[in-house]
């Protein structure tokens, strides 16, 4: 009997310490967090019905997370809000679908507040009618007509790149390395906002420069992360995109400090 419960739990740390998510500090303290995914449009060229239940799969595989889905992004004008203690955007609107004054207002106040909210990959082009929605996520992408000075956000073909961390202590990139990946690297981001970047590429075929990949930023009381990786599913199974989801729900959060 005792063999049989000994095999049972060398089997399960095992199985643990296989996991490529979150490796938690001795101080750190674990919870079940709240995630509320706002998805159901984007682009063409982003299926939101491929990445979005491979990003939910992601984080309920690493066992810190409730995850719950609303293609409505309507859900940010209402109360329920208020039960969640991460939003991820998956998301981006066409033109002519706003965001009304309700929900901007409520998704302000819910970052303020000290909740979290984490952008993902072209989630950055959301709302561009909203100057404000700019220094909550810290960079956004912007089109020909919005850019200036004719520096309009963009990339070149997807292909393979290195992704170099650059804030090696942050929480987010504990257990990470540099890595290579094969996805879209987007070039040309617009802001001024201060922000802490943790990772960045360079955009050999596009703006000759380093770009950031992954980046913190403070709003209010509230932590926002964004990683602007994945560009579909395939690129989205990347063990370091899966790392870095994590853990950046995870101090999003507050799992980690």
């Amino acid at each position: 009997m005792y063999r049989s419960y000994r095999l049972r739990l060398l089997a399960l740390s095992a199985l643990l310490c296989s996991l490529p998510f979150l490796h938690l500090g001795s101080q750190d303290v674990v919870k079940k967090a709240r995630v509320l995914i706002i998805t159901g449009n984007d682009v063409p060229a982003h299926d939101w019905r491929a990445t979005t239940p491979v990003t939910r799969a992601i984080l309920e595989g690493a066992g810190l997370f409730e995850v719950f889905v609303s293609e409505e992004p309507s859900v940010l004008e209402t109360s329920a809000l208020s039960k969640y203690d991460v939003v991820l955007l998956n998301y981006r609107n066409p033109a002519a679908e706003k965001l009304s004054h309700a929900a901007r207002e409520n998704l302000i106040s819910f970052v303020k507040s000290g909740k979290g909210l984490v952008a993902v990959h072209f989630a950055i082009s959301a709302w561009g009618d909203w100057p404000e929605f700019q220094k909550l996520v810290g960079r956004t992408w912007v089109g020909k007509k919005e850019a200036k000075e004719g520096l309009a956000s963009g990339h070149g073909p997807r292909g393979a790149f290195k992704v170099t961390l650059k804030a090696k202590d942050h929480p987010i990139l504990r257990g990470l390395s540099d890595f290579e990946t094969d996805d879209e690297l987007y070039a040309r981001l617009a802001g001024n906002t201060p922000i802490e970047v943790l990772a960045t590429a360079h955009s050999a075929d596009f703006s000759k420069s380093d770009e950031p990949m992954a980046w913190t930023l403070r709003y209010g009381e509230g932590r926002v992360h964004v990683n602007v990786l994945g560009h579909d599913a395939r690129a989205r199974e990347n063990p370091s995109f899966k790392k870095l989801l994590v853990q950046g729900c995870a101090w999003a959060a507050r799992i980690v400090q």
